[in-house]
């Protein structure tokens, strides 16, 4: 199972991912909402789009003979974001806990910003399976960053200084989380992360204290980002949460954790982490409930099959795992009689389906739909719809 697995993963690579998008001549302008207690609202759409570039930007990081460049430059949708200034980039390999992504400062008069995009992995499936049946211990991260025992994965590496510096993090003191258990893959994948980002994350806190810290991952990015939520908010950070087919983490004790920590409640203007789901996105259902896994709150569901989507398909969702919502597909026959959660050759598609296309690091990402769709977010310098800046960009 897992080497099918595996090869599905590694035709990711291979398979056009754009293949079956819909021609966007047609498409029409952002809508307003129906007037329901569940729709978002027209500036929360925006919100989320914006964010989805940015952390589609980040499948530039580990790409072969690509990446990001200061001031912040890349062959992706760094162009979109003028304001930006790239911090550091982090790959920390590729086996299956790999982790890949970016730290980028976003000033005025863009919403300042200490942003941190956290990439998703080709080999998502291979992550969730072979890894997803030995679950651990969930232990937040002791205080102590500059432990002796460098070799440690709960540590940072010791920043050796006569004196200290302003780039060690803060002590963590988080409450205990019991009887909580978390998936091994993303565990580690996260404690290899934090080891690369703690320092540069540190320095850019200091130097931007009243910058919002905002974290968005796609993917196993997602998983990683909501590990990196809980270490950061045991520092007395204050995150700010956004996850586009984020998997199962653990167990319902830690999603409970996740609830309690992030303050999560039914006014969802107030809440600070918002979990992106996509109909027929099987990664948000595993791994498997049947394993253990559960799913947390603050769910923000896209009822839209196909790019793009209107502000009238998404909603918010009630609880943990809401029927109406990702949790109520688990059982969908569909296609072919086979359950949401087993359409696997859906990772190729609506699992990258978050209001574009993601995981690809391409010249503009495309930028002649974005115009077409949404003229007035796109980031650029309000000088009309921008069809004239993109007319020589060539498509990979």
């Amino acid at each position: 199972m897992a080497t099918y697995l595996g090869r599905l993963s590694f035709l990711a690579l291979l398979i056009p991912l754009t293949a079956g998008l819909p021609s966007q001549a047609q498409v029409p302008l952002v809508q307003h909402a129906r007037s329901n207690d569940t729709s978002i609202s027209v500036e929360l759409f925006a919100e989320l789009e914006e964010l989805a570039r940015i952390v589609d930007i980040s499948y530039c990081v580990g790409t072969a003979g690509l990446g990001i460049q200061k001031p912040f430059q890349c062959v992706s949708r760094c162009g979109e974001f003028e304001d930006f200034e790239l911090v550091t980039t982090w790959n920390t390999g590729p086996l299956l806990s790999d982790s890949c992504g970016y730290i980028a400062v976003s000033h005025p008069p863009s919403v300042p910003r200490i942003v941190l995009a956290f990439r998703g992995t080709y080999s998502i499936a291979n992550t969730i399976v072979d890894l997803s049946t030995v679950p651990q211990e969930y232990v937040p991260y002791p205080g102590d960053d500059d432990d002796d025992t460098d070799s440690s994965d709960y540590v940072d590496p010791r920043i050796v200084d006569e004196e200290p510096s302003d780039d060690t993090p803060p002590p963590a003191n988080p409450p205990k989380c019991e009887n909580c258990t978390v998936h091994t893959g993303f565990y580690s994948s996260w404690l290899h992360t934090r080891k690369a980002i703690l320092p540069d994350l540190t320095g850019a806190i200091e130097k931007y204290p009243n910058y919002t810290l905002t974290l968005v991952g796609h993917s196993l990015g997602g998983a990683v980002a909501a590990l990196a939520g809980l270490d950061f908010l045991a520092r007395g950070w204050d995150p700010r949460v956004t996850t586009f087919g984020e998997p199962r983490l653990g167990n319902k004790q830690l999603m409970g954790y996740i609830n309690d920590r992030f303050n999560i409640t039914a006014n969802n203007d107030t809440n600070k982490f918002r979990r992106v789901t996509h109909v027929s996105d099987p990664v948000p259902l595993l791994p498997l409930e049947e394993w253990g896994y559960s799913m947390h709150s603050e769910e923000i569901f896209i009822s839209a099959p196909s790019l793009p989507p209107s502000v009238a398909d998404i909603k918010y969702c009630e609880g943990d795992e809401d029927p109406h919502c990702i949790a109520g597909t688990a059982a969908d026959g569909s296609s072919w009689g086979i359950p949401a959660r087993f359409k696997l050759w859906e990772l190729f598609f609506a699992h990258r389906d978050y209001f574009w296309r993601l995981g690809l690091c391409v010249p503009g990402g495309d930028p002649k739909d974005w115009y077409r769709k949404y003229p007035k977010h796109g980031g650029g310098d309000g000088d009309g719809d921008g069809a004239g800046d993109i007319e020589d960009v060539t498509e990979l």
